[in-house]
């Protein structure tokens, strides 16, 4: 029984992204759909001593365009961002481990999209926690027109027997085109995470996994569900 999740990349994910990688033998990044600004594609939050604050990489507005095809912009929103990184997890436990390995990613090499830099992110920080799930592309397949169509397609060419989708999809997700093909439509469960230790006051579940690599190193998966 092969397992498949089909995901857009998104820019320093929360855990429960993570969770879903880890829990499927297939993970398909799915950058061949239209940009949405004001997303999880090009900006994420962090925890800081006021609450919580959004690192957005600054790759504009233009949502006529596919995530594979925004450039990942020059300036110096890199140096920000790992400053701000800096500024509000120095005191965490494993920050001198954790910054290193991020600090090599925004540093050592030029991309040229969003969905690269994205993905190589995602790539390290599976590799640290040691998660082997196999990521490929979706523009590594053919791409049928027709949004369940497609995914069905995805999965086929992937050979699942089972597609693992965020609950967010139910909205649009028609259960029958799976069925149709013989595919199980699952439903991954955000719910239930467990409290680890974090700075700066009140508990947030929702923010980027540096949040809890920071805090916890190797112990992360400890609290993680996959």
């Amino acid at each position: 029984m092969k397992k498949v999740a089909i995901l857009q990349s998104n820019y320093i994910p929360w855990k429960g992204y993570f969770d879903l990688i880890a829990s499927v033998d297939e993970f398909i990044i799915y950058d061949d759909v239209q940009f949405t600004k004001n997303d999880w594609r090009n900006r994420n939050l962090i925890k800081t001593p006021n609450g919580c604050q959004w690192l957005t990489i600054p790759v504009g507005s233009n949502i006529k365009r596919n995530i594979k095809d925004v450039p990942l912009p020059n300036g110096n929103w890199k140096i920000k961002h790992l400053l701000t990184l800096e500024f509000n997890y120095a005191k965490s436990k494993f920050f001198n481990e954790i910054y290193s390995l991020i600090k090599s990613i925004y540093l050592c090499k030029n991309y040229s999209s969003l969905s690269e830099f994205n993905t190589t992110i995602i790539k390290t920080i599976c590799e640290y926690l040691d998660i082997n799930t196999k990521i490929s592309f979706s523009w590594d397949f053919d791409l049928i027109e027709g949004k369940n169509d497609r995914l069905v397609s995805l999965c086929k060419q992937a050979e699942a027997s089972v597609y693992l989708s965020g609950p967010s999809a139910k909205i649009y997700l028609d259960e029958s085109k799976f069925k149709d093909e013989n595919i199980e439509l699952s439903w991954f469960n955000y719910d239930g995470y467990d409290v680890h230790p974090q700075l700066w006051g009140g508990f947030e579940h929702k923010v980027s996994i540096l949040d809890l690599l920071f805090n916890c190193g190797k112990s992360t998966r400890n609290y993680m569900k996959a």
